[in-house]
This record gives structure tokens, sequence and C-alpha cells, in this order.
């Protein structure tokens, strides 16, 4: 009786596996830019922990459902994502407008000290300028123990402010895509290419494809912190863990 009930256990166990697989479906998709032919890159569902490669005439096959979301990825252009809706799986082929590499963030600069290039015309300019001390400034003790306090540090709620800005020109850029881009530029600018690919082991086009993936997890926002730099390291280590899980590309 017992067998039984333990073969029967397992047969419900695999319906239900089969059934939630049996949902998605392959998505044949292409991915287009105005000016450049893109071969290359990556295309990844989060939610299926898959990815896929891009192929000739930016021609893709991967398992998707409604409200999936992709990441696309690749060294020519500028990486995106998209939640899919039950329109686009409906399609036949599905397509997605990617644009170049550092086409929307090309006056932005986030160096390690959360400090930002002027963007524009305007006071704020004269604000954000840095000064030397004089004689009527108050005297600083270089002598003493530093506070932790970044000279000239920018509190990074204004770089965002300033990027959406810059981007305000596009209808369809959202806040949380915003936010995703700031996370992407500021891990790239505080990690060297050692640390990603040495480390933890990635491929340099995969580089921009995992940091998009960590982007997507609503904990990356809070390590946009100089004073969560271990923290984002370990972070990251984790979240590699997780990337490397879909590492068996699908053909």
């Amino acid at each position: 009786m017992k067998n039984k009930l333990g073969v029967l256990v397992v047969c419900l166990f695999c319906q239900i596996v089969l059934g939630q697989n049996g949902s998605r479906k392959p998505l044949h998709g292409q991915v287009l830019n105005d000016f450049l032919s893109i071969e290359s890159g990556y295309v990844m569902n989060i939610n299926a922990n898959v990815r896929t490669f891009i192929g000739s005439g930016g021609l893709f096959d991967i398992m998707a459902r409604p409200k999936d979301t992709l990441l696309f990825s690749g060294l020519a252009f500028q990486s995106k994502k998209i939640i899919l809706t039950e329109k686009d799986c409906a399609e036949v082929l599905f397509v997605a407008k990617l644009d170049l590499v550092n086409n929307q963030l090309k006056e932005v600069v986030v160096h390690k000290e959360l400090k930002v290039k002027a963007l524009g015309g305007g006071s704020q300019g004269i604000v954000d300028m840095q000064f030397e001390d004089d004689k009527q400034s108050t005297a600083k003790n270089n002598a003493m123990l530093s506070d932790q306090t970044i000279k000239y540090g920018m509190d990074f709620v204004r770089i965002f402010k300033d990027v959406k800005k810059l981007l305000k020109k596009k209808d369809d850029i959202k806040d949380e895509e915003i936010t995703d881009i700031a996370f992407v530029e500021y891990a790239k600018d505080n990690f060297t290419k050692d640390f990603y690919t040495n480390t933890l082991n990635l491929k340099e086009d995969e580089i921009e494809l995992f940091l998009m993936y960590c982007s997507n997890d609503p904990h990356s926002k809070q390590m946009v912190d100089p004073d969560q730099k271990f923290q984002l390291i370990d972070f990251m280590i984790n979240k590699n863990k997780e990337f490397k899980k879909a590492a068996a590309v699908q053909k």
C-alpha cells in the first residue's frame, strides 16, 4: 500500500513539473537596430533561468510565456529588459528594438567617488564645481582620523535625477529601468574587469548580461552605496551562483 502511495505521489509531482514546463512555449524572436545588423549577444529568461545566443540576422529562440522577463545583452548594443505580454508571445516573430552601446548614457560618467559629469547648462554645473580651501574657508585638520565621508561626494539620488532628465526624451523609459542602468554603471565603475573574468569566472561578453541579471533583484538598489562595498561583493558572488545555473545555453 505504501509503495502504491509513493508511486502516486511521484506521478503527481511529475505531472506538476511537466505542466509548469509545458506552459512555456518556444518564442521565435529577432533583435534589430536601425543602424547596425546585430548577430551576436545573449537573451536570458530570468524567470525560467535559461539563456540562448543571438545568431545570424539577430534571430533567437527561447522558452517563454507571458510575464516572463527577458534580458538582452551584447557587446554591440545597450542591454535591455523586456517583460513579455500575451501579444508578444502570440507573435509569429517577436521583434525587440535595441540601441547601440552607450547611446543612452553617452554623457553620464559615474565615478568611484560618486561624482557626476556636467550634463548641460544651467546653474547646477556651478553648484557641483569643486573648489580648494582658501583663507576664508573652514580649516580642515588632515592629521585627524577620517570620518569616512567622501570629499566632494554626491548623493546618488542626484545622479538618478540627472540620468532621468537625460533620458526623459524617451517616453518608454521607466524609473526602474533608470535605476537598473545606474546599478550596472556603478558596478562596472567600482570593480575591474579582472574581478568579473577571474573572480566570478565570467566571459567578457557575459559581464553586462550578469549585471543586468543582478539589477533585476530589488536588493541591488540598496547596494549602490560606497558604504555597502563588501555587501555588494557578497551579493554579486551569490547572484553569480544563480547565474551559472543558466550556463547550459539553449542551442
